[in-house]
């Protein structure tokens, strides 16, 4: 999720090891305008213990939380939360396909946000790539 507008990515992964997990947030942090991939803020989980080879192949700075402290990434949490309503907590993923990750993410993106001033994190993000447009 891109902090600023709420934007909201969903990747389908192969596999939860640290190497795929770096692989795959490399190629999908990609649809972002540069100007929105400076950093990344995760919390402590072994999948993002490759890290480094993120922040070399995409130039995005990677920060970690500090143990037990959610709040330090409060916008992921509320994410996760609209997030159970398609996807239950502990519910296996690896039955989901792209394109069925794709309509959840369209769903939240075109959510309007009461953050956002009600509006849309779709509309934000195409405000923010407007505003970056020379």
């Amino acid at each position: 999720m891109e902090r600023s507008t709420r934007f909201l990515l969903l990747l389908n992964l192969d596999h939860n090891d640290a190497p795929t997990v770096a692989l795959t947030l490399a190629d999908g942090i990609q649809r972002l305008p540069e100007e929105l991939r400076k950093t990344l803020t995760l919390d402590r989980g072994l999948e993002m213990a490759a890290h480094k080879s993120f922040t070399i192949a995409t130039n995005v700075s990677v920060y970690f939380c500090d143990p037990r402290s959610p709040w330090q990434r409060g916008s992921n949490e509320n994410t996760n939360g609209l997030l159970r309503q398609y996807l239950p907590k502990g519910s296996d993923l690896k039955p989901y396909t792209q394109d069925e990750l794709d309509t959840i993410a369209k769903r939240l993106n075109t959510r309007p946000r009461k953050t956002l001033a009600y509006r849309t994190p779709g509309d934000m993000l195409e405000n923010a790539i407007v505003a970056l447009t020379p």
